[in-house]
């Protein structure tokens, strides 16, 4: 009868001893922890925010990362799948996030945040008949983009400001490839879940350097109070701009597709009962909470994140209390004002270096989908020199189209929105328009009256 009972329970609703919830829910939070801190540090630099600024939005994101997490995990009222999930800011939501800053402002680009949020919503019940357009030849184009638009961002944190003084110190070039040395060395030399996490390896690896070199100082990392409390609007209101926000919402459809197939593949490892595309909704609604929620704080899109799937393959524990305390202690870390302060004290040369490899693997995810397309083909091989040509354009050219009128510009000088938006229009026009209607259409159009 016991051995009937075990059996009746779904390996996802097993309750494990507190000791196992706490140690295996700490592995999660281990894995996942760089996403937050560099996310939120990478920003911090690039817009030039203060200190004070910078750990109130580490805290944030730490708390909407804590209580997506659960959400997920328990899923109350269809908002999340009741999986082990891990919820994290996804690395292209922040280069699209901090496009959108640099070419308006930050309040326009929290915005974005919560209009893509409510488009989660929006698009839901559509969205399946929109990954059509989204193959795998406009996905890694985008994921390409946004490779490039960001190692050119944050090379400026190693270097500087070109002209300013100090402009590409030996110094802080070193302690950037020495972060990225230090981080491939990790990845290399480290197996399982330590192998996992060597980017915060290297991320301290290379702050080990800088604290010998005296280039970062820990003195005032206690000072002040110990708790800390995420600021709700820290920017003021924010500004709702279709046109600017348009990169984001794009990507939210990609989003729902790597959501649609971390469920399936997640319910299929933990081995839960029912249709797993019935759960996909569930998944992106709790999704869309937590990316409204975070942008109320300042954060960017915070998504189910698909790292610590390989954990669960691995440790084959495949609870979701498990995770669910993995969110409770990530709620407890954002209320720990010292990882904040600890995090604000990174030298930018450190940070710069680990954006960028971390960024190029981006690219190489990209690149990854891009082998699998054929591009001896036409139609493959315009539409990714189409998209690059539109991409790559105002990415490598700042200002290109500064003389273009202003709503045009927040297209085509985002160079991830021109590349994207160029890559979904050429590939529709050469797989999904038959050869023999436009050659009908263009006679019509230029047939003598």
């Amino acid at each position: 009868m016991t051995g009937n009972k075990i059996d009746s329970i779904d390996p996802t609703d097993e309750v494990l001893p507190p000791r196992s919830l706490v140690l295996f829910g700490l592995q999660h939070v281990l894995v996942m922890a760089a996403s937050p801190i560099t996310a939120v540090f990478l920003v911090s630099k690039a817009l030039g925010f203060s200190d004070a600024l910078t750990v109130s939005l580490i805290s944030a994101t730490f708390l909407i990362c804590g209580l997506g997490t659960i959400l997920q995990s328990f899923g109350p009222a269809g908002f999340g799948a009741r999986l082990p999930f891990i919820m994290v800011p996804g690395g292209a939501p922040i280069a699209i996030f901090l496009a959108i800053a640099q070419q308006t402002d930050v309040q326009t680009a929290v915005g974005a945040v919560i209009l893509t949020a409510g488009f989660y919503f929006l698009a839901l019940p559509v969205f399946r008949r929109l990954l059509r357009y989204f193959p795998p030849i406009v996905v890694g184009t985008m994921l390409l983009l946004v490779s490039v638009n960001l190692v050119r961002i944050y090379g400026g944190t190693i270097t500087g400001k070109q002209g300013s003084e100090g402009f590409a110190d030996p110094m802080n070039v070193g302690l950037a490839l020495a972060t990225i040395a230090l981080t491939v060395i990790f990845a290399r030399v480290f197996t399982g879940t330590l192998q996992r996490i060597s980017v915060m390896f290297g991320l301290i690896a290379g702050s080990a350097i800088a604290i010998g070199a005296g280039y970062m100082d820990l003195s005032g990392i206690f000072d002040g109070p110990v708790i800390a409390m995420p600021q709700l609007l820290p920017f003021g209101m924010p500004k709702f701009d279709f046109f600017a926000a348009l990169p984001l919402i794009v990507f939210s459809i990609i989003s729902m597709a790597e959501a649609t197939g971390q469920t399936i593949a997640t319910a299929e490892i933990v081995g839960r009962r029912g249709d797993a595309h019935a759960i996909v909704p569930a998944t992106i609604r709790g999704d869309a909470v937590a990316s409204l929620v975070g942008g109320l704080f300042g954060t960017s899109l915070i998504i189910t994140s698909g790292e610590n799937v390989g954990i669960v393959r691995a440790t084959n524990v495949k609870s979701r209390y498990v995770t669910a305390t993995a969110g409770v202690i990530l709620v407890l870390i954002a209320l720990f004002a010292p990882v904040g302060r600890l995090a604000s004290a990174l030298p930018g040369p450190v940070v710069g270096g680990t954006a960028v490899i971390v960024f190029s693997i981006i690219g190489v995810i990209g690149i990854d989908l891009l082998r699998r397309v054929d591009l001896r083909e036409h139609g493959p091989m315009f539409t990714l020199a189409a998209a690059l040509s539109m991409g790559l354009l105002p990415i490598l050219v700042p200002g290109v189209y500064s003389q273009f009128p202003p709503w045009s510009q927040m297209i085509l000088a985002n160079g991830l929105a021109a590349g994207t938006i160029t890559a979904v229009i050429v590939n529709a026009f050469f797989q999904h328009l038959p050869l023999e209607q436009f050659q009908e259409k263009c006679a019509a159009v230029f047939r003598p009256e």
